[in-house]
């Protein structure tokens, strides 16, 4: 009964909010840790179950998640100390906290295990990837919101941790959980793991914004009360309106990254706090009201029209809605008003959202943002129905995997170690083996998973094979091992030319080597002479066959097919011949087609156009890299045609060929809130297309403009897409462009 003594504050609180049953089940969930937590302490010689009980509290006040959260935060080192010490017990805790708490509870405790166990690297460059990973592992809802009160329990102790644990840990939360408690409309949780993160990664910094707050408090209280006399006798007379005013005093992280952004001290940031004038009304009244308010502090005070934001008529993307105005307050102070209703102050606090916009919706795969905002979006829904309501776990159709040294790495779903080893660098792509996966020896084809740790294996005498293209999924490997290869069979053609030269000599065949590439050709039943000559390098067929072949044909038994290898001869040297005359070459059923698969591995496509399946396009050969294929219309192509019109070749697609190519698409657009994410939402809902860029900045006219990358199919997708974009509200252009 100690434990039920000791965390009686989460018992009452319990209590008061919940049912009966629940505060029993919470009573059996801290009996049950407080047997199995009673070795393990803190830093400073507390119980550990402290840390958990503390962690619930958070979940059920701050948050507002209910029972199985609850019981979750209170067992949940129960689970990660037996994984870590104890791993032979592992299944049978499980099967006792699956029977008398449900798996539900079970299935949240095994979620933040797995964060648990991600070793973290402290790596600006790498923070993106890590936040996606911690995300990726949150299969429940709940984990990701717990994980966030874990962690913010452990920062308002962080004084009992080692010094060398503070700065890590400290790093982790301002970097890692407070962006996604941001993402997630936490606002109030976030502000406080920065400011509790700069207090020990800053502290001269932290100590001195701390004090001049204290300082100028008194002063800001009384410019405060004198600034909101015109305004509250002018609110006072609208007839019928509910409102009340507070001020926010901008936390000390903020000013921190204002002064150091803006390279100003602390009395040059001015919106060191922010009024807000809080409407009570019913939701059909709140879009009026709040421009009522607005129209009256706006008569008091000249507001700066590039300071305005309207977030209530369209919502931020993260559901957050307000009217922000600047106003000058004389002397050279400007002060910052938002406007809101009680519900949209619930949303900006708590984090709880105004709409479930994708309710019903279930359009497949989705980047761990969208993931994000939708559990944002879930917070309005009751507690209860909060893991039927929501998608299993983010489809992110991306995975997390380590280097050995703790290097985060993002592939497609799908990857192999093959794949992974080329992300690292092409060499140890090139020279791969193998590799050790979590410890384990694994073949090049093994796919890996999220949190594997790969460890490349690799021989000198290994090279790229043309079967790698069978099982490697990410673009980056691919196009590595075609580049080795189109060099590989370049350099094996001009070895197995020379060496035909030389035996042919040798045989006394006193016949032009084209004539005799072009009746081999026939008799192995190969395309080019390029192919005849790779087949002799790489010794697929050996030289008394060519010469018993060739003598043949040249003794008169093969008459007709000399003959008619030596009309084929003729017939290229006119056509090399005709293209050395200064005119685009007519259309010939012959010319190069361009597909994807590994036999035309002797072109690559142009990156100063970028040609797309669709495109009108020619070939163009260079010296030292096979044929380039262009777009007719490509900014180089009248230079090229023009100097070099003997290397300048037909092309054309295949009908039927496929393959995922790039698109950048430039926008003009008028700058309103939330355009980037309708234009986001178009290209990946609508048309379900993959974005590989997204850029755009603001322009002082009042527009913004930006390009986006997308992977398409053909070019008449980039006409729908393009299409689609115009028709969003605010779009002045839309249009493709070369790179």
């Amino acid at each position: 009964m100690d434990a039920l003594k000791r965390y009686g504050s989460l018992r009452r609180y319990v209590a008061s909010t919940y049912s009966e049953t629940t505060q029993h089940v919470v009573d059996r969930a801290l009996l049950y840790a407080a047997e199995r937590m009673r070795p393990y302490t803190r830093y400073d010689g507390t119980p550990l179950l402290d840390h958990d009980v503390a962690v619930a509290e958070i979940v059920t006040r701050e948050i507002g998640l209910g029972r199985n959260s609850t019981v979750a935060a209170i067992l949940h080192d129960v689970l990660r100390i037996a994984n870590k010490e104890q791993p032979e017990t592992v299944d049978e805790l499980s099967r006792e906290i699956r029977e008398q708490f449900g798996d539900p509870v079970l299935g949240i405790i095994v979620g933040l295990c797995k964060i648990s166990n991600i070793k973290l690297k402290v790596s600006k460059e790498q923070a993106n990837d890590f936040r996606d990973m911690i995300v990726s592992y949150s299969e429940d809802p709940r984990v990701i919101l717990i994980k966030l009160a874990d962690r913010l329990e452990v920062m308002r102790e962080l004084q009992i941790f080692p010094p060398e644990k503070r700065r890590k840990k400290s790093w982790e939360s301002m970097n890692l959980y407070a962006q996604i408690a941001h993402k997630l409309g936490l606002y109030a949780l976030k502000s406080e793991l920065e400011d509790l993160a700069l207090k020990w990664l800053e502290p001269k910094d932290y100590e001195y914004i701390s004090r001049r707050l204290e300082e100028t408090e008194s002063e800001r209280q009384t410019f405060i009360a004198r600034f909101l006399v015109p305004i509250e006798e002018k609110l006072k007379a609208v007839p019928g309106l509910h409102y009340h005013i507070k001020s926010r005093t901008k936390s000390v992280y903020s000013i921190w990254n204002k002064m150091r952004k803006q390279g100003v001290p602390f009395e040059g940031v001015y919106d060191i706090f922010a009024l807000r004038v809080i409407i009570d009304c019913e939701r059909e009244m709140e879009k009026q009201l709040c421009w009522t308010v607005y129209s009256v502090v706006s008569d008091c005070y000249t507001p700066n029209p590039k300071r305005m934001r309207d977030w209530v008529t369209i919502p931020k993307s993260n559901g957050y809605e307000s009217l922000h105005t600047t106003v000058s307050a004389g002397e050279g102070r400007w002060v910052e008003i938002q406007i809101r209703t009680e519900r949209m102050d619930a949303v900006a606090e708590r984090g709880i959202a105004a709409h479930w916009r994708y309710k019903g919706v279930n359009q497949g795969g989705q980047t761990s943002e969208q993931w994000l905002s939708r559990l944002r979006e879930v917070l309005e829904e009751t507690t209860h129905s909060l893991t039927q309501r929501f998608e299993a776990k983010p489809s992110t159709g991306e995975i997390f995997v380590f280097t050995p040294n703790g290097d985060i790495r993002k592939l497609a779903e799908g990857a192999t170690v093959l794949d992974f080893a080329f992300d690292i660098h092409t060499n140890l792509g090139a020279t791969c083996t193998g590799a050790r996966v979590n410890g384990r020896a694994v073949p090049i084809r093994e796919v890996l998973h999220n949190g594997d740790i790969v460890e490349v294996m690799t021989q000198k005498s290994q090279v790229p094979k043309s079967d790698w293209l069978s099982f490697c999924v990410t673009s980056k490997a691919r196009s590595r091992i075609k580049s080795y290869l189109r060099a590989e069979q370049t350099k094996h053609a001009r070895a197995g030319r020379e060496e035909l030269e030389r035996k042919m000599k040798n045989w006394k065949i006193a016949v032009p080597i084209d004539e005799a590439v072009a009746y081999l050709g026939k008799v192995l039943k190969v395309r080019t002479g390029r192919e005849v000559y790779s087949m002799i390098a790489e010794q697929k067929i050996d030289f008394a066959s060519i010469k018993e072949i060739l003598q043949q044909w040249i003794s008169g038994q093969a008459e007709a097919e000399r003959r008619e290898a030596a009309a084929e001869a003729e017939r290229r040297k006119e056509e090399s011949k005709a293209q050395q005359e200064p005119a685009t070459p007519a259309h010939r059923s012959d010319a190069l087609v361009i597909d994807e698969k590994i036999n035309n591995i002797e072109y690559k496509l142009a990156k100063c156009c970028n040609p797309i399946k669709g495109d009108d396009i020619f070939g163009f050969v260079t010296i030292s890299s096979g044929i380039t294929i262009h777009r007719s219309d490509c900014p180089n192509a009248s230079r090229l045609k023009e100097n070099y019109p003997y290397r300048v070749m037909e092309a054309r697609w295949r009908s039927n060929a496929d393959g995922a190519f790039r698109a950048t698409i430039a926008i003009v657009a008028t700058d309103t809130a939330g355009l980037a994410n309708q234009i986001t939402e178009v290209v990946t809902r609508e048309l379900k297309l993959n974005i590989r860029t997204l850029n755009f900045s603001a322009r002082g006219d009042g527009t913004m403009r930006g390009t986006i990358s997308v992977e398409v199919p053909s070019t008449s997708i980039v006409d729908l897409l393009i299409h689609s974009i115009q028709r969003i509200r605010g779009v002045q252009r839309a249009y493709r462009v070369n790179n």
